[in-house]
């Protein structure tokens, strides 16, 4: 690997100048106005993968925005990789916020700043690098690779999964890797190896026929907003236990290796507390702030609305009252048995007095990927060498739909092999990626590659 990784080291600047170049596409795939920004992009990707010697570079419409595929499938007897990225970017409002322009990549303090540096392109690019170094150096790769850049991931990847499953057979392959989620913090290399699901719903509580004047019809009818503020404070017990009967039954839980290392995660309730500006931390009681963040499901109010919230004063008993309740969870909880039980339970407690309506918006499963399948230990590895640490293991709260997709369509699982920071304003403005991650990415996915093959070699021999 010393040829590869001299490579890597030896053309840090060109690496760079093409970073600023992706960069300066201002690819934001929820403005119509950027459609042709969008299609540049996507060409530049293409034109990329071209030039590292990838091949069947092949720009595939949707009736969104386009998804570029390349391949190279040299590798007889290696396993296959499935490497997904994506090229579209958020919007860059509010402008004023920004310490300089959102397109032209400024380098400041160990970090280059702009659209895009960490969400999504530095690290579809950090892959593109670490390919180029192998195919440049050896005119080969040690796995077969077959790769998806998409232009939706912004605004809800909507014809993905469709492509997906209408390419089943095109996108076979034996893993997935993604590289757009973040390390645990500066200096510390950590493996993402979870993602919660989530179950979105919302209650419409309806008293009275239209709203009345609260000095003329109070304490004769149930405002529903009390009713409805009745009903959520019923969702949690004392211990911050959610109280949906069978909510619980089929919660994956903890191993004691995935408790030891959590624990060894540089973490401070206190520091995380000031840092929010709260007073005190608050979950369900018996797990530390870690194991409620990732690995326990939740259930929040996002919402809650009725009545009158304007300026002044206006004496009104609304009609309605609504919120937006959303579940987290955990591995063996499906979204949609979870939306059954939470949609009976509300019925049951909702007050005679008012009509309730229980709607089910959406919902997604949750991911996880064996800390002992190849893929994880090969990109443990990895991370050692590229980043000459010892790498921790986490989960993440959010979701990744794809990853669940993946999952259930193509029956992979993904290794998500993420280089970005939580402090690196992915969606707001002045977003970066570290210069020290940027570089170690490179050298971390390219031991990926050389290390993935040995790993699935391993597996067979233990069947």
């Amino acid at each position: 690997m010393k040829d590869i990784i001299r490579y890597c080291e030896k053309n840090r600047n060109r690496y760079l100048s093409e970073l600023k170049e992706l960069i300066a596409i201002p690819s934001i795939s929820t403005d119509p106005a950027h459609k042709k920004d969008i299609r540049r992009c996507a060409g530049w990707i293409s034109g990329q993968l071209k030039a590292i010697g990838m091949k069947g570079v092949k720009i595939f419409p949707t009736k969104g925005h386009p998804i570029v595929y390349a391949e190279w499938l040299g590798a007889p007897g290696a396993p296959t990789v499935l490497l997904y990225g994506h090229y579209d970017v958020q919007p860059v409002d509010p402008v004023n916020l920004w310490t300089t322009p959102p397109f032209k990549a400024t380098i400041r303090k160990g970090n280059i700043y702009a659209r895009g540096t960490a969400d999504d392109k530095g690290q579809v690019l950090i892959h593109l690098k670490g390919i180029e170094a192998f195919l440049k150096n050896r005119g080969a790769l040690p796995v077969n690779l077959k790769m998806i850049v998409e232009g939706e991931e912004e605004i809800g990847s909507e014809h993905l999964a469709s492509f997906v499953k209408s390419h089943k057979k095109l996108l076979k392959a034996d893993v997935v890797v993604i590289s757009d989620t973040s390390m645990f913090a500066r200096g510390v290399p950590s493996l993402c190896y979870g993602l919660r699901g989530l179950s979105y719903m919302q209650i419409d509580l309806t008293g009275p026929n239209k709203d009345l004047h609260s000095g003329s019809f109070g304490g004769s009818v149930h405002n529903p907003i009390q009713a409805l503020a009745e009903i959520v404070a019923k969702l949690h017990d004392e211990k911050g236990r959610i109280t949906v009967p069978g909510f619980y039954k089929k919660v994956r839980k903890l191993t004691a290796k995935e408790r030891r290392s959590f624990r060894k995660l540089p973490w401070n309730d206190r520091k995380y507390a000031r840092e929010l500006g709260v007073k005190e931390l608050y979950g369900e009681s018996g797990f530390t702030t870690l194991e409620r963040l990732w690995a326990r499901p939740t259930l929040e109010c996002n919402g809650i609305w009725g009545g009158f919230t304007g300026e002044g004063a206006k004496t009104v008993l609304p009609s309605k009252a609504s919120a937006k309740i959303s579940m987290r969870l955990v591995p063996d909880q499906k979204a949609d048995d979870i939306a059954r039980l939470f949609t009976s339970y509300i019925r049951k407690i909702a007050p005679k007095s008012c009509t309730v309506d229980v709607s089910y918006i959406h919902g997604g499963e949750a991911a996880i990927t064996p800390l002992e399948s190849p893929g994880v230990r090969a990109a443990v590895r990895a991370l050692e060498k590229g980043f000459g640490k010892k790498v921790l293991y986490q989960r993440e709260g959010g979701s990744i739909p794809i990853v669940v997709q993946f999952k259930e369509i193509l029956g992979l699982e993904t290794v998500l092999l993420g280089f970005g920071l939580p402090d690196e304003n992915a969606h707001a403005p002045d977003e970066f990626l570290n210069l020290g991650n940027f570089f170690g990415g490179i050298r971390t996915v390219a031991h990926f590659y050389n290390e993935l093959p040995r790993f699935y070699k391993q597996k067979r021999s233990r069947r």
